[in-house]
């Protein structure tokens, strides 16, 4: 383990009064493992972060970054999600179109869910439904596919307004938000009739999503700006700059805290100082390609993770679908960065 202590690097000006930069630090552990990587995420229940690593999810000890347990047979794995209530946890496998169900408290396989649809992305838990909910790059639109979170069941599926389909969150009643990045909307979705009701205009390439339920606004971020909607009209209150490269967004409720990652490398950390006003207190540092984020808000700590590749060999070629990426090396690190208040 490896700790970096620093202050935080911005202090946002507002009048008539200025807002001091929090201080936050950060622990770096190296867990290991090999494969490409999406979506870290954290269980409720036992703080216990769940890296996707392309084939398998490495289940890794917050405290100290130990590997607890690797769900293996998730081919192209980009998230995980979590019905604490049932004690289930829900993959995405993008390789087999299947979600893997596991047993939260002892991580066992229960089953593989067939989703019906290709394209497997992200992933979100709705508590006011108990369900699971798969966001699909599929063919020839988008779409989301509704999973019972107690028995496995698909439920519905529904089409979507773009191609890209990314996050998605709920508000806890009866809508659920999620974010085109090719269309620049945010599809609105009724949980009760499961049918898309509207579209919200956001920014291009919206990925990164989250909500502050107890003031009813939507955080939607894309590359290098996050808007601030409000959730019953979708109305754009308030515009964040922070770094590029952002695939992800975390939240902290109880600290009105926003964690927003770049993938060139930090965090900016924005307080909700009012529903429609927002403060940068902190830049911290990370590393290149940390862009997907988990937040613990019972312990009030977020979690980055990027593999570090050595130099490419003579001769080697980008990767396939890399995103205009260069040849990599082989992977001589695999860092889950803890960031801590």
């Amino acid at each position: 383990m490896k700790r970096l202590l620093f202050a935080a690097a911005l202090i946002a000006a507002s009048a008539p009064s200025l807002l001091v930069a929090q201080t936050f630090r950060t622990e770096k552990f190296n867990i290991g493992g090999e494969g490409a990587f999406d979506y870290v995420a954290v269980d409720p229940l036992m703080s216990r972060v769940f890296v996707t690593r392309g084939t398998h999810i490495m289940v890794v000890d917050g405290t100290n970054g130990k590997l607890i347990k690797d769900l293996m047979d998730t081919p192209r794995v980009h998230g995980t999600a979590f019905s604490v209530k049932d004690n289930h946890g829900f993959s995405t496998n993008g390789g087999d179109s299947t979600s893997t169900m596991f047993d939260l408290k002892t991580l066992d396989v229960l089953k593989k869910v067939h989703a019906g649809k290709d394209g497997l992305d992200g992933i979100m838990y709705d508590d006011a439904t108990d369900k699971i909910l798969t966001i699909d790059h599929s063919k020839p639109i988008g779409s989301t596919v509704v999973i019972d979170a107690k028995t496995g069941d698909v439920v519905t599926t529904l089409e979507l307004s773009g191609k890209g389909p990314e996050g998605g969150v709920s508000n806890g009643k009866d809508r659920i938000f999620i974010n085109n990045e090719d269309n620049k909307q945010i599809d609105v979705i009724d949980s009760k009739s499961w049918k898309v009701i509207g579209h919200y205009a956001t920014c291009e390439g919206a990925t990164g999503i989250a909500m502050d339920r107890a003031a009813n606004r939507i955080f939607s971020a894309c590359d290098d700006t996050t808007y601030v909607l409000d959730a019953s009209s979708g109305k754009a209150v308030a515009k964040i700059n922070n770094g590029g490269n952002v695939d992800a967004l975390g939240w902290d409720q109880s600290q009105k805290l926003m964690y927003i990652p770049s993938g060139e490398g930090s965090v900016t950390v924005v307080h909700e100082d009012s529903p429609d006003k927002y403060s940068v207190v902190a830049t911290v540092p990370t590393m290149r390609g940390a862009r997907t984020i988990a937040v613990d808000d019972k312990n009030h700590v977020a979690y980055v993770f990027t593999p570090e590749y050595g130099p490419p060999p003579a001769g080697a070629t980008p990767p396939a679908g890399g995103r205009g990426r260069g040849p990599r090396g082989p992977i001589v690190g695999a860092w889950l960065i803890k960031i801590v208040q």
